[in-house]
């Protein structure tokens, strides 16, 4: 009787079976949510913000859309979270690992309900992911050295990222500018030395490359339009102090030429300002802050010792805009993607797309090990995960199962988002990969099985194992709960 109110007011708790159904639950909402998405054939959702301005962002990028929702489900924030890191950590695969981890849960479900405790499950379920993951391994290819070849598999990769997203029109030349971009690192994964400038108007198509920064800025007036060889200062300081700017600061004068003189003051300072910032011997300056009009007209005046930092600054038009170009850059790494597109909502689609290339890239420079796609890698695993089942005895032996089945409905997910009979596919699918070294896969353009080798479709080997440890971990997490204790906010009177 007394137990029941340990926990303050408002606070409640649900124990073993409610607690375990409430966080499958949870776990599988999210996992449908973004399992449309999945696939070249994925659909788009609309966000839509509450807030002001009423933002819409369009998106299938499954980190953009779990990142926008506000999720009360414990479960659910776990997927969430993996699909978040994942996004982080290599770029791509962010709701191919939600799809996982839900199915996984979903199998683990069907377990507990047969009285398998779920320890048994996690332990299987851990063997289950070595195994996968070892048959993956064994598959790899890898063309480091052969520069040619290892291109080609970029070019690859990035076609395939981009296939289930909004370029994936012209993936062509999209996938040509990340792997530019991303060759120009030289094994770098940082992707800040490549910049991203979108502007609307003109169409997708018309996006390109620079070797440079673009800045997106206006050059000052009565400035040169062209310098070569610039010596440049970037600064963040007041250029503006015509007036005093003293906080609710008052002066009193008794005569207009005092007036005149504190102006003169303050032109005076400003003056000695430009002179010092002159006698860096520079001939750019780029000020993060206004620059008003007087000190515009000593930067005017104002000639000064030239010296090389970058080989040429120039205005050019994009669209619209003018911007200001600096080529020859230090940082040779250094490179600006312009994205053109219709409106903003394609532009920051296609701004995470590329993003997610760019991502996926870098990391692969850096291991070079590649895989098929389309559903292939998957199905190696399954097979494999299926084979370690049959050889282990016991209670282990159901959850090492599931596992290969929840691993066979990632390409299951991309047969019926393409609107494909999955199941007659999955198991032609099946059937072909008994045969030693078979490439196949789902064609999602022709409807059938394909050869993934001939259709160049290729993921990086990083991101499939990233998938599979991250959705194991969730799911083995997600498992181990009993008990959910939601407690209720502090009030402001228990405080005093």
């Amino acid at each position: 009787m007394g137990v029941e109110r340990i926990f303050k007011d408002e606070a409640n708790e649900e124990k073993g079976e409610r607690a375990r159904m409430a966080s499958f639950v949870g776990a599988m909402a999210i996992a449908d949510l973004v399992k449309t998405t999945l696939g070249p054939k994925g659909m788009d959702k609309i966000l839509q913000s509450t807030g002001r301005g009423r933002e819409v962002t369009v998106t299938n990028d499954g980190a953009t859309i779990l990142k926008s929702l506000h999720i009360d489900n414990p479960a659910a924030k776990v997927l969430v979270d993996i699909s978040k890191v994942q996004d982080d950590e290599v770029g791509d695969g962010t709701t191919s690992v939600v799809v996982l981890a839900g199915e996984l849960l979903r199998e683990a479900e069907k377990l507990v309900a047969a009285k398998i405790h779920p320890m048994t499950i996690i332990s299987g379920f851990r063997m289950a992911a070595e195994c996968a993951r070892d048959a993956l391994l064994q598959k790899v290819v890898d063309n480091k050295e052969n520069a040619e070849k290892f291109k080609s598999d970029l070019m690859k990769i990035a076609m395939t990222t981009l296939s289930s997203k909004i370029l994936s029109q012209d993936k062509e030349h999209f996938a040509q500018l990340a792997v530019d971009a991303v060759m120009r690192l030289k094994g770098s994964t940082n992707l800040e030395s490549i910049q991203i400038i979108k502007k609307p108007g003109g169409s997708l198509k018309d996006s390109f490359l620079d070797e440079g920064f673009i800045l997106d800025k206006k050059i000052g007036i009565g400035q040169p339009k062209r310098i070569e060889n610039a010596k440049i200062l970037v600064a963040n300081t007041a250029m503006d102090t015509d007036k005093v700017k003293i906080y609710g600061a008052r002066v009193r004068v008794d005569s207009m030429s005092k007036a005149a003189e504190i102006e003169g003051a303050e032109k005076q300072k400003m003056r000695e300002k430009v002179q010092k910032i002159i006698a860096h011997g520079i001939n750019c300056f780029v000020n993060r802050q206004l620059i008003y009009n007087f000190p515009e007209e000593l930067f005017a005046d104002a000639e000064s010792v030239k010296l090389g930092h970058c080989k040429l600054i120039e205005e050019i038009m994009i669209g619209e805009d003018k911007l200001i170009h600096f080529s020859g850059v230090e940082m040779g790494q250094a490179c600006t993607i312009v994205l053109r597109g219709a409106s903003h909502h394609v532009l920051d689609e296609a701004e995470r797309s590329l993003h997610d290339a760019l991502c996926v890239l870098s990391q692969t420079v850096n291991d070079s090990r590649v895989l098929f796609g389309g559903g292939w890698p998957e199905m190696v695993m399954a097979k494999e995960v299926d084979e370690l089942a049959r050889k282990t005895p016991g209670k282990k032996s159901h959850a090492i199962e599931a596992f290969s089945r929840a691993l066979v409905a990632i390409p299951t997910t991309i047969a019926d988002n393409a609107g494909l009979d999955s199941a007659e596919l999955i198991a032609q699918l099946r059937a072909e990969h008994q045969k030693e070294g078979c490439p196949a896969g789902i064609d999602v353009i022709s409807g059938s099985v394909g050869d993934m080798a001939e259709l160049g479709i290729s993921e990086s080997f990083k991101v499939k194992q990233a998938v599979l440890l991250s959705a194991t971990e969730a799911a083995e997490m997600i498992l181990r709960v009993d008990e959910i204790i939601t407690c209720a906010p502090r009030r402001r009177e228990d405080r005093m």
